[in-house]
């Protein structure tokens, strides 16, 4: 049973990247993507923040690389923190930390991702930079629970399916997450009973026999 709750886990904080253009217009998007994402992983305290991080970064490469520069966000979690990290292909405009004065116009992004994260950094290679932050995560976030298998195995489901996490079993879901997560579940749901029917079985039938094997299998828990 310790093997599928360390992996459920696992899959409740699948690290995630995604390719965009750094354009001021992209930078909403970008923030409610690493909001739902936070939401989905039970990491609701971090979202504010996490946001702000996004923000500071991708305007970092678009001021000091420059607009439209093609770049990757990417976004992981572990059971003590959570990195966010921007990618561009400029080695050599480096973030600097300045000593920007209340009436500085600029200047100051990572003079903010310093006082609001628990470290950051850059790392290079020949032709490209990342450049990271990391905050610490809610020790309650990664408590353990016992998964039960056939709710290790629906959450493999919805995690193939659209590419949902899901949270261990415990921990709760935001309104969002829920919601994101439901709606998948139903897409699941619709696309077997369409297959069932393709393949000549009667859907009201197999609703009602999974229904009552769900009921039979809560009564013995």
């Amino acid at each position: 049973m310790s093997d599928s709750t360390g992996s459920a886990v696992q899959r409740a904080r699948r690290a995630w990247k995604l390719p965009f253009s750094a354009e001021a217009e992209e930078v909403a998007g970008l923030r409610r993507l690493v909001r739902l994402h936070l939401e989905i992983w039970n990491l609701h305290d971090l979202a504010d923040v996490a946001q702000l991080c996004v923000s500071e970064l991708v305007a970092n490469v678009i001021k000091h690389v420059g607009p439209g520069t093609p770049s990757l966000l990417a976004v992981s979690a572990n059971a003590t923190r959570l990195r966010i990290e921007v990618t561009d292909p400029n080695s050599r405009a480096l973030p600097v930390l300045t000593d920007a004065g209340t009436e500085a116009e600029g200047g100051r992004g990572m003079t903010l991702i310093d006082a609001v994260t628990d470290r950051w950094g850059v790392d290079l290679t020949a032709d490209r930079k990342s450049t990271w932050c990391e905050l610490r995560t809610s020790p309650t976030a990664t408590k353990s629970h016992t998964v039960p298998p056939r709710v290790a195995r629906a959450a493999d489901v919805l995690e193939l399916y659209a590419c949902v996490p899901m949270p261990p079993r415990g921990a709760t879901f935001s309104r969002l997450g829920a919601t994101v997560a439901e709606e998948t579940a139903i897409d699941v749901i619709a696309d077997l009973l369409h297959w069932l029917r393709a393949h000549g079985r009667d859907p009201d039938d197999v609703l009602d026999r999974a229904q009552a094997h769900f009921e039979a299998e809560g009564e013995t828990r």
